[in-house]
């Protein structure tokens, strides 16, 4: 039986009811306010979320009941159906997940679980309608990044037109934070005036380069207008730079200080503090490789570690690293290659992994560590230094033209399931 066709057997029974004598006038507890395909939306699901949007809203110029009642009810129609389509699909969120994503929520918010439910309560909103509701919005865009997203695709084609756009062009512009001391000259300074300023700027030049802190010498040497913000310029976008830094300021690294730049108000010198932006972004990669030994039917644990220790004991007496790997080494991919995992970028590796990586010398044999994969041994070959920025670049914007995409598609398809749907809403009582 249907939802359609269980309620209107549930309405008749309550007509049948209404003949038989009673003692008092029946209460309503409830009534269905839409019949949505197989699915119902109750009334007080209805006042629910409308009274939840006035806490959330409080002092915002809603509109009238009758409006906000028929806009709240037609987006719990729109969720009903992309539930039920989820629910076809198969598509679930399991505990985990959702005690994951109300983690992160509650982080964002600088809270605890037990803090964000605190919060939710104390604002009249029941943590397990806010849960339930979080798992809603789950589902919907699992769904929606099934039905929707998937038939997106951003080409290179596509990145290399935003790029070569006006948007694309300003996208792509670097920005420079920026510190600056000046030793100025008089308005109609001599060339002894230059001389002295600029026996001057080297000196503190020459301090700063000792380790001296760039804002302190600022406060007490600069003679330029930002000197009292520790020379502070804030950040400028390439071509907003002046004029007598712009062929400078793209060659520093940063926390780099510029050589003495001259002008005919006296000798400047600039600091890249931070960069944003751009095309290059030099990080360095490690070639590495590594020994996994996990637990499985046949070995525990505990002698998992044990095993691990061995490994370490018998590499610290001269093993052969790639032998051992071969043997012993329980990662598939890399085992048939002695362990070698090719060059790795900070962040690609879980974080136990990418700590021992980043912190190991060239050569050293890092001591057994623990991940959820299992036990590993790890020895940093060689390290380099990579431009990623023009690949990092290209990926962001892939992103955004994506997601832009993804904004223009997805009300389509959401009028489109609407029309689809068998919708009967039933009018107030």
């Amino acid at each position: 039986m249907t939802i359609k066709s269980l309620f209107l057997a549930l309405t008749m029974g309550l007509i049948s009811l209404a003949s038989l004598p009673t003692q008092a006038d029946p209460q309503l507890l409830d009534r269905v306010a839409a019949v949505v395909d197989d699915d119902v939306v109750m009334q007080s699901e209805l006042d629910q979320r409308i009274d939840y949007i006035r806490r959330q809203n409080r002092g915002a110029n809603l509109p009238d009941n009758a409006t906000l009642s028929h806009q709240v009810l037609e987006r719990l129609v729109i969720e009903s159906i992309q539930k039920q389509q989820a629910n076809r699909a198969g598509i679930r969120i399991s505990d985990a997940q959702l005690n994951e994503a109300l983690e992160r929520i509650a982080a964002q918010n600088k809270m605890t679980l037990p803090q964000f439910r605190e919060a939710m309560e104390a604002e009249g909103v029941p943590f397990e309608v806010a849960r339930e509701q979080i798992q809603n919005e789950m589902l919907m865009s699992r769904l929606q990044r099934g039905m929707v997203g998937e038939k997106i695709q951003i080409t290179d084609q596509d990145v290399d037109l935003f790029l070569a756009s006006e948007m694309g062009k300003m996208t792509a512009a670097a920005e420079y934070h920026l510190g600056h001391i000046l030793v100025s000259v008089p308005a109609e300074a001599t060339p002894d005036d230059f001389n002295k300023a600029e026996q001057r700027v080297r000196d503190i030049l020459r301090r700063l380069r000792a380790g001296a802190d760039f804002r302190s010498t600022a406060i007490a040497e600069s003679d330029g207008r930002n000197a009292l913000e520790g020379g502070d310029l804030g950040w400028r976008k390439e071509t907003q730079l002046p004029g007598i830094f712009a062929d400078v300021v793209p060659k520093l690294g940063v926390g780099q200080i510029s050589e003495p730049i001259r002008s005919s108000s006296g000798f400047h010198l600039v600091q890249l503090q931070e960069k944003r932006g751009g095309n290059s972004q030099v990080i360095t990669q490690y070639h590495v490789r590594h020994i996994l030994v996990s637990p499985n039917e046949l070995r525990d644990k505990s002698e998992t570690e044990a095993l691990a220790s061995s490994l370490y004991q018998r590499l610290q007496k001269g093993g052969d690293f790639a032998a051992l790997a071969r043997e012993y080494s329980n990662d598939p991919g890399s085992a048939t290659n002695g362990g070698d995992l090719g060059w790795a970028n900070p962040g690609d590796m879980v974080p136990e992994f990418d700590n021992t990586m980043q912190q190991a010398a060239i050569g050293q044999v890092s001591a057994p560590f623990e991940t959820r994969f299992g036990w590993h041994i790890l020895q940093v070959l060689e390290t380099r230094q990579s431009d990623i920025g023009a690949d990092l670049q290209r990926n962001q914007i892939r992103q955004q033209l994506y997601q832009r995409r993804f904004e223009e598609e997805l009300p389509i398809w959401l009028r489109k399931i609407r029309a689809e749907a068998y919708v009967d809403i039933k009018s107030p009582s």
